[in-house]
């Protein structure tokens, strides 16, 4: 069978095309050499493509994170909006927990900007993620890790039920986000 041995520049390509362009050359020790097409088989073969990380098919677990993040996003920012401006349609979300609503709302403006800072990082570690970067890495593992210790906190404080229930959700997140696995599909 024909071997390939070598891959050389081809000279009048290149200077057509203004730059170099690799073109197959058949080993001269095989004889009759192997046809391109032989070529581009056997590197499909061994799709050398999934050895790399950032080439890796993402994980269902990989594609929920970057959807929680954004999510994340869009819920603190929803809260800033309600919290900043009042009296919008917007108000009756907090019906889903006016128990929040009453701690946060004499805070008013501070409390609001804060919120849309949390947006504006949370967007941040989503496309960060998406874009396999490593600071969007670790922005996400810091935000979780903030909430692990909120949750923490909450225990603290004696609100072992929404203290407890976050650190075994936001633990279980931090574990994941910090799987080898995980981490080396960032650059």
């Amino acid at each position: 069978m024909p071997t390939l041995s070598a891959f050389a520049v081809g000279s009048e390509v290149s200077k057509v095309m203004g730059g170099p362009i690799w073109e197959f050359r058949p080993s001269s020790r095989s004889g009759s050499g192997a046809p391109p097409l032989a070529y581009i088989q056997e590197m499909r073969k061994n799709d050398l493509t999934r050895l790399h990380p950032a080439g890796a098919p993402k994980t269902p677990g990989f594609t929920a994170i970057g959807i929680f993040l954004f999510f994340g996003a869009i819920m603190s920012s929803l809260a800033a909006v309600t919290l900043l401006w009042r009296g919008t349609a917007l108000d009756r979300v907090w019906a889903l927990n006016p128990g929040a609503y009453q701690q946060l709302a004499p805070l008013g403006g501070t409390i609001g900007i804060l919120f849309l800072l949390l947006g504006a990082a949370l967007t941040t570690a989503g496309i960060g993620w998406f874009r396999q970067r490593l600071w969007g890495w670790r922005l996400a593992v810091v935000i979780i890790a903030i909430q692990v210790l909120g949750d923490v906190v909450n225990c603290v404080r004696g609100d072992w039920l929404r203290g407890g229930t976050g650190v075994i959700i936001a633990g279980a997140l931090l574990l994941f986000l910090l799987r080898p696995g995980i981490r080396s599909t960032f650059d």
